[in-house]
């Protein structure tokens, strides 16, 4: 039960990181700056270590979870480019002009699937307490204090992907409390049983690349493309930084 309660914590975490991302006003493009350093932290520091750690048997000389990691990426770029969500010929930092209909509803699917992502994270993030209490409650704490330092960063991508995508306030807010729930659920679950490690390594690799993706390919020319200032790479540094700091403390 204490895990359950731990991941409470990552609950009221995961909804202030999406209530500042609902706040940023014309401040838009720092926010969309600092958001790409986090994925790009999490991808770096964490998702990609653990998968490696929890999947590591090679295919022709290369870890499974890389593999994964490198479908990941591949996937989600497949699938923008057959719904044409980037028109030829665009400015590596040139502002975004889509149309309507099929291609709209196709680029909110994916803001909806990149979210959706982030809730199976946050439902793993849950599964790692669990598991972490399992082993002992000092690996137990630790563990906890880096998922609910970064489950902030959860939520406010989640939202922010979400509204990104053009995708309104109303379904935003439904996967943020997805998101919220999730770890809640995910420890709930280890009472029962736990995910073999393997599985859970591949699926964190396949993960990591489409954050990379979604991180590289869209949101920082989102952020650069109406403000292209210092103060957005500044905000992606510190993102990354942030993410570094966390993940740092809890080893």
């Amino acid at each position: 039960m204490t895990a359950v309660l731990v991941a409470a914590a990552a609950f009221l975490m995961t909804l202030v990181g999406g209530w500042v991302a609902q706040r940023t006003g014309d401040r838009r493009h720092l926010v969309l700056g600092f958001a790409a350093g986090l994925m790009l932290g999490v991808v770096a520091f964490d998702l990609l270590p653990e998968a490696v750690r929890a999947a590591p048997d090679e295919i022709h000389g290369v870890p499974q979870a890389l593999l994964m990691f490198a479908a990941g990426f591949l996937t989600i770029h497949i699938i923008e480019r057959a719904v044409a969500i980037h028109r030829s010929h665009e400015g590596e930092y040139a502002a975004h002009t889509h149309g309507h209909g099929h291609h709209d509803h196709a680029r909110q699917g994916i803001g909806l699937t990149a979210a959706g992502a982030l809730v199976g994270h946050s439902l793993m993030d849950g599964f790692a307490i669990g598991a972490a209490f399992q082993a002992g409650t000092t690996v137990g704490t630790v563990v906890a204090i880096a998922v609910v330092a970064h489950d902030f960063a959860d939520g406010f991508n989640t939202y922010t992907i979400t509204r990104m995508y053009g995708n309104d306030r109303r379904r935003a807010l439904t996967l943020l409390a997805a998101d919220a729930v999730a770890p809640v659920t995910g420890a709930a679950i280890t009472l029962l049983f736990t995910i073999p490690v393997e599985v859970l390594g591949l699926y964190l690799g396949f993960f990591a690349g489409f954050l990379l993706y979604l991180a590289t390919s869209d949101i920082l020319p989102e952020a650069h493309s109406p403000h292209p200032s210092r103060t957005t790479l500044l905000c992606t540094l510190l993102g990354v930084g942030f993410m570094w700091l966390v993940i740092g403390f809890a080893d």
